[in-house]
């Protein structure tokens, strides 16, 4: 207690503190710090003039990062003028402190900016691509490098990264695909709700904090085609089970603050759409923080036909938008519109009060220089901690998809022939989405084995060819400098080198798939293929009859028929980071066995798309061969070739039949269902162990089955675990024709397995 406090006064309220639980207590705190706030803007606000309030609801960049054609201009003055609440594309101590001094020392009201940044997987240490960290099933090495990352970026200057994105997504050619966590809703949800506890800690004023913005509002992974920047149309039903849910996770995780999509949601742009933005997002799911566009999103409902600059920019604030990214529609109309009377002074004062207790919730009015610390920037901007976190981390990511005959991992001894244009690469290690990655300080393939085996297996060398031969296809590749070139020698060359290294050695370890710029933002592709150049490469390597790993690098599902019926071995690394070679030697060479498994269906042709694994019957369902007037193909199985949940390791696991602890159950009674998961292979290994639920009978068409929980075990060779799950009415529960969140009596399928395809499975009855 404060010296000023009398004793009277203490003693008085002492039985009120002992009186109160725990949670109490909390809540207790939480409304006298809202109180504190709502009095500190208040006050604030009186002070502000319209063009301060404005100000306020403008996010520019500098231009070091941009993902559109248009850098703000006069940003210093405006700046002084208090006419930009926020600044993304800069990082660094002394460039944002730089830049906060202008505005807490030469603007009228001091009021300090927030400092953005795309931080998506790693600010300076770089984690595996979001798709791959999703493929850890391990929510607490997920969280783990949401920390790392929070950690580095304020060490920087930064308070705010526009993570994660929870997009659901079951179109591998949509290239946004690589920054989000898959087709499912449910374990989207556990990956939003990590990721963001991760960012924002116990408090965002905390030294190591900074504040999530969950993207894209909404249904962005939806678009059609796949197709970036598409059309989205879909039911509400479909919206409400299988591509809300994550969005919903984040706003109960206590997400500050969202950012909006380009595409339409019911007819109407994401960033001008009221039910989303107000009706949904904060009546319906109670959300306190604030939204902002996507960059020039307010500017591109014009395009999207719903009227010029000031009609949209007034009908994107009604909606409940809080923050233009880099149009500055707002900055340029809202005046006119509230002269106009298009707008009202309310509507204006609501977005402005947003942001700033967006800025009080960070501590920024206690200390706008808080994340910018010089020493801190030095520790922890790729520390050795970091890094050794980063290897750890990457190597849980790795997904086997093929190993023959236990052809992995390889022997720490003999030869092997490592070629391909990405086994002896630095960029094209990170990934996309890696605004303050240094790829020259990645670890390359070849690297991380000499690392883990030094002198003991010899390497044969070759590049054997080009990421692509297509020139057009690099001119779109390269919208960075330097991305993707041709090498100097011809391709038949190249193709001979890889020949003649594979020819004396005992194995061949080709390295091979996407680059950085084949996947991420704008990036769809059309054939999801590994591009033919490699293709080659690989088909003459396999005449050999030679062993042959396939190392994959990829932002995305790809079509691998070829490659799954020629090589021995594929492990899936996609883009795993600053720590690549290390990881990926790690479990080529056995000192980690791999336990990855996929959070997205590899489909066998671009012909199955979209295709994932919680689809819903037909009337004529597909019964797993060929027959006419069923709902399958001429050409193909209507199976994917990787199902959702796959992934092998260099051991075996046995499943027993699941037992269930009640077959008849009524209300809220509880369910318990078990299996015993036993390695029956010769090396230690981590099982995730899936739990589906199916409901064949209900009110609406339901989907064949539905991820409801998993558990993440670890057995020694013959060792043997009882996996329980406990279930109740909740996991039962669904949208139904009046989206209603609920369950109906009947018959339930539980199925408990290694993958979506591979389940045992149990039937009980559960009446209301």
């Amino acid at each position: 207690m404060k010296k000023y406090f009398s004793s009277r006064l203490f003693v008085a309220v002492m039985p009120l503190c002992v009186a109160l639980t725990p949670y109490n207590k909390v809540l207790a705190q939480s409304k006298t710090e809202d109180a504190k706030m709502n009095a500190y803007v208040k006050g604030l606000m009186s002070k502000m003039t319209l063009d301060e309030k404005i100000g306020q609801l403008n996010l520019v960049t500098i231009g070091a990062a941009t993902t559109g054609s248009v850098v703000n201009k006069g940003v210093e003055e405006n700046i002084k003028k208090g006419s930009i609440g926020g600044v993304f594309g800069v990082w660094g101590t002394a460039q944002t402190r730089q830049i906060q001094d202008i505005a807490v020392k030469s603007s009228r009201l001091h009021i300090p900016l927030i400092f953005g940044l795309d931080v998506i997987h790693g600010h300076r240490t770089i984690f595996p691509i979001p798709l791959g960290m999703s493929a850890t099933w391990d929510m607490g090495l997920i969280k783990q490098s949401a920390q790392i990352a929070a950690k580095e970026a304020t060490g920087e200057g930064l308070n705010w990264v526009f993570s994660p994105m929870v997009d659901i997504a079951r179109d591998p050619r949509w290239g946004r695909i690589s920054e989000g966590s898959g087709e499912d809703p449910w374990y989207g949800s556990q990956v939003a709700k990590a990721m963001v506890q991760g960012y924002q800690g116990t408090s965002m004023k905390d030294a190591d904090a900074v504040m999530a913005c969950v993207k894209h509002f909404a249904l962005y992974g939806g678009a059609e085609a796949g197709r970036e920047y598409n059309t989205v149309d879909m039911s509400r039903i479909k919206m409400y089970q299988d591509y809300l849910p994550p969005y919903k996770a984040a706003v109960d995780a206590g997400a500050g603050s969202f950012m909006s999509s380009f595409n339409t949601v019911d007819g109407v742009p994401a960033t001008g759409n009221q039910w989303l933005l107000t009706d949904l997002l904060r009546k319906q799911w109670g959300f306190k923080g604030f939204v902002v566009s996507d960059y020039t999103a307010v500017n591109e409902m014009t395009d999207h036909g719903l009227g010029d600059l000031q009609t949209v920019s007034a009908l994107a604030l009604k909606a409940g938008l809080d923050m233009d990214m880099v149009g500055e529609g707002f900055l340029k109309t809202l005046k006119n519109s509230l002269t106009q009377k298009k707008i009202t002074q309310q509507e204006i004062d609501l977005a402005c009060q947003r942001v700033l207790e967006a800025k009080y919730k960070l501590g920024l009015f206690e200390n706008p220089y808080k994340s910018m610390d010089a020493g801190k920037e030095a520790k922890e901007e790729l520390s050795t901690a970091n890094r050794a976190a980063a290897r750890e981390i990457t190597k849980h990511s790795f997904v086997l998809l093929k190993n023959d005959n236990q052809t992995l991992p390889l022997k720490k001894g003999g030869s092997i022939a490592l070629v391909g244009p990405l086994a002896d690469n630095h960029r094209d290690m990170l990934g996309t989405w890696v605004i303050a990655g240094e790829w020259q300080k990645s670890v390359s393939v070849m690297e991380g084995i000499k690392n883990v085996v030094g002198n003991n297996v010899t390497i044969n060398y070759a590049k054997g060819a080009n990421i692509t031969e297509d020139s057009l296809f690099i001119k779109r590749l390269n919208f960075g400098p330097g991305m993707v070139s041709l090498d100097a020698k011809p391709a038949d060359e190249l193709l001979k080198d890889a020949v003649e290294a594979a020819k004396k050695s005992d194995v061949i370890v080709a390295v091979v798939g996407e680059s950085q710029s084949m996947s991420g933002e704008s990036s769809s592709r059309s054939d999801i293929d590994i591009p033919e150049s490699q293709k080659n490469m690989l088909k003459e390597l396999s005449k050999l009859g030679k062993p042959m790993v396939i190392v994959l690098f990829n932002g995305r599902p790809l079509t691998l028929t070829w490659e799954d019926k020629h090589a021995n071995a594929i492990l899936d690394v996609w883009a795993p980071g600053t720590e690549a070679g290390n990881a990926i030697a790690d479990v080529l060479f056995g000192d980690y066995n791999p336990a990855g498994k996929l959070t997205a269906t590899f489909p066998r042709s671009v012909g199955q798309i979209p295709i994932y694994y919680n689809h819903k019957n037909t009337g004529r369902p597909y019964k797993g061969g060929p027959s006419k007037f069923r709902s399958n193909y001429l050409d193909i199985s209507n199976d994917p070739l990787y199902p959702f949940g796959y992934g092998l390791s260099y051991t075996n696991f046995n499943y027993s039949a699941v037992s269930v602890s009640k077959n008849k159950l009524r209300g809220n009674e509880t369910l318990t269902a078990t299996v015993t998961v036993t390695n029956t292979g010769k090396y230690e290994g981590e099982e995730v162990v899936q739990l589906y639920i199916s409901d064949p009978v209900a009110s609406i068409s339901r989907s064949v089955k539905e991820l409801k929980g998993y558990q993440k075990i670890n057995l020694q060779p013959g060792a043997s675990k009882q996996v329980s799950f406990t279930i109740t009415p909740e996991q039962l529960k669904f949208y139904n024709s009046q989206l209603k969140y609920d369950w109906e009596p009947g018959e339930f399928v539980v199925e408990i397995g290694t993958s979506s395809a591979d389940t045992h499975n149990a039937s009980v009855w559960w009446a209301k």
